[in-house]
């Protein structure tokens, strides 16, 4: 079997839907597994629900409300007979939603989370298996849920790989075209679970290693993966081929590609990745498999901003050796700062670090009792795979390099 998974993106409107029919009809039908996300910005609307329900219970039927009148005017595009079943179902998926947050007694965020947020994706395939119905195109509706088995670690649960496999064995037949949900799972109790961050690639891999597919693809509105975001390079690349570790590397940067979360089950029995743009079916966009050498061989540059630079040196002109970059660490790991990039001497420690909670000022009054610390806000950390000197140049030009580091294959620049 081959599994598709459409993005958000994909699926934004009625125009998206009517296009992933038309990529299955460009593509083939049969022995297909459609992975399907919520449809545009539905996931924020559904945490808008969550927040609510949380911080102003007036404010939570507005908030479902507002979730409902996107998804009716895409019915009502698709749809113009009022009287096709499908309204009823999602009547239906709505009721659930507001019969949930009237009993839930939990007073655990991340376990309401999970029950309303993945909403979003049950009502897309709803939505999109309905319309694939009246097109034509024959399709069977499964709920992830009773597939994906986890444990019960709500918004960041593990697979149970064993339970999982056993419920693909018994529930998929090959040569069907099915439909199911990305992003969700459910634990023993049969509450619903989320998979994380990249959730929906990541349900796309693990069918695919449970059904020993032939391929995934995930249909995106770009050509496939470029050598450099497009919002912040003015030239950029298609990478027709990469590997797998090629993938994990460029992700761990920071490049929007592939998250390792994903890759990782597909690598082990080295079922190839696709990235393919869901406008132009037909054109080759990226492979992603087993020791292929990157192609074309250019450059890759990342791109995180707003990142903020700390230089630590020691009061004393005593070394910064094992315990105190242990203790370092703990306290970059306390305060939840990412760490991006480190480098150290004997006396002297520098790292990049993201402070998306906002921690800085709180660590800094720390750390400024201990050591010496120069600290710059607002810095661009750029990272370049396969790096040239013109690529280097290229971002060298008419910035200020605070720290710099080079390995055989990457280069790293803390500019400003």
């Amino acid at each position: 079997m081959r599994v598709y998974k459409f993005g958000g993106a994909s699926v934004k409107d009625a125009n998206g839907v009517r296009n992933l029919v038309a990529v299955l009809n460009t593509t083939g039908k049969d022995n297909i597994f459609l992975v399907i996300s919520a449809m545009g910005k539905t996931t924020n609307a559904m945490e808008a629900v969550v927040d609510a329900y949380f911080s102003d219970r007036s404010a939570v039927k507005q908030a479902v409300q507002d979730v409902r009148k996107f998804h009716l005017g895409i019915l009502g595009e698709l749809f113009p007979e009022k009287q096709h079943p499908v309204y009823e179902k999602v009547e239906e998926l709505f009721e659930e939603i507001t019969g949930f947050l009237a009993w839930n007694k939990s007073p655990k965020y991340n376990f309401v989370y999970d029950q309303i947020v993945g909403y979003g994706e049950l009502l897309s395939t709803t939505i999109v298996n309905a319309f694939l119905n009246k097109s034509g195109i024959p399709c069977e509706f499964l709920d992830v849920r009773n597939l994906i088995k986890t444990d019960s670690n709500y918004r960041d649960v593990k697979v149970n790989w064993e339970k999982t496999q056993e419920r693909v064995n018994n529930g998929i037949q090959k040569g069907k075209l099915y439909i199911t949900q990305g992003f969700l799972g459910s634990d023993d109790n049969n509450f619903t679970t989320t998979l994380g961050r990249e959730g929906s690639d990541y349900t796309a891999a693990i069918l695919a290693y449970c059904l020993n597919a032939e391929s995934v693809t995930i249909w995106k509105d770009v050509p496939g993966v470029l050598n450099a975001d497009p919002r912040y390079f003015k030239e950029t690349q298609l990478l027709n081929k990469i590997s797998y570790r090629e993938a994990i590397e460029l992700a761990f940067y920071g490049a929007s590609v592939i998250h390792p979360k994903t890759l990782q089950p597909l690598q082990r029995k080295e079922i190839p990745l696709r990235v393919k743009s869901f406008l132009n079916p037909e054109d080759p966009g990226t492979t992603v498999g087993k020791g292929v050498k990157i192609a074309p061989e250019v450059p890759c540059f990342i791109v995180k901003k707003d990142q903020v630079l700390m230089k630590l040196s020691s009061l004393d002109f005593s070394f910064i050796v094992e315990d105190s970059i242990g203790d370092l660490f703990k306290l970059l790991h306390d305060h939840k700062m990412k760490v991006d990039l480190i480098q150290n001497s004997a006396i002297s420690f520098s790292v990049c670090v993201d402070n998306t909670l906002g921690r800085l000022e709180d660590l800094l009054d720390i750390l400024k009792g201990k050591f010496k610390v120069v600290h710059h806000e607002g810095v661009s950390l750029y990272t370049i795979r396969h790096f040239n000197s013109e690529a280097i140049e290229s971002l060298q030009n008419g910035k200020e390099v605070l720290l710099e580091q080079r390995g055989r294959e990457t280069i790293q620049l803390v500019v400003r």
